[in-house]
């Protein structure tokens, strides 16, 4: 049988989750695995310089289809800075309930360690590069340092936001994970409110909600 030659990077993740997805674990070498999908294992390399950067890939690539889906929306555009990064959640959430099955192999390993997690680091600098462009509005520190360190500080913790709400996602068992709606609703209100240095309304109600949580899983 004749070897595939348009092999386009797309083809290569397809087979590859559909690989770890049948098999549990991630092929012994690139050789087998491209013999497998019949194609030159050359044709790997020109996308890839390994497994690894074929999982990171993946996760960055369910950022790039979240973002692509926002920029095609008018109201998306019209919204607030509190609802862009509302609907950036909500969609990419969206995209991993529809891969759950691979996200979940994917961090399952080590999934209370998701901020060392590898695989997750091009998503990483994707997620915080979309904050530093959000225009989140901050406390006016004056000095260039410092307006400097506020903004890793607030990229970092955007970045932790989101590996928790992630964790979150991972152990819900709720039709629908109706739970992790709740949850980014309550947890984005919050975050901005603590940056607004609003009424602590909104963090005490997402408070709440994190302890009943805690209490039902007991």
């Amino acid at each position: 049988m004749a070897k595939k030659k348009n092999i386009k990077e797309s083809d290569l993740i397809s087979f590859y989750m559909d690989y770890v997805l049948t098999h549990n674990h991630k092929p012994k070498t690139v050789y087998a695995f491209a013999k497998d999908n019949n194609f030159e294992e050359q044709k790997f390399y020109e996308f890839f310089s390994s497994f690894e950067t074929l999982e990171q890939s993946i996760f960055k690539i369910f950022f790039d289809n979240t973002f692509a889906i926002l920029e095609k929306s008018e109201d998306y555009h019209s919204f607030d800075v509190r609802n862009k990064l509302l609907s950036f959640y909500f969609t990419f959430f969206e995209i991993l309930t529809a891969n759950r099955s691979y996200v979940v192999h994917a961090l399952s390993m080590d999934k209370n360690k998701l901020k060392s997690l590898k695989t997750l680091s091009h998503l990483k600098q994707s997620f915080s590069h979309y904050i530093e462009h959000l225009d989140i509005q901050t406390i006016d520190l004056k000095q260039e340092k410092l307006e400097k360190i506020k903004s890793k500080a607030l990229k970092e913790s955007a970045w932790f936001q989101l590996l928790v709400t992630m964790k979150f996602w991972l152990d819900d068992t709720s039709t629908s994970f109706e739970k992790t709606d709740i949850f980014i609703e309550k947890s984005v209100q919050a975050s901005f409110d603590l940056i607004d240095t609003t009424p602590l309304k909104s963090i005490i109600d997402f408070g709440k909600f994190l302890y009943k949580e805690k209490m039902q899983t007991k």
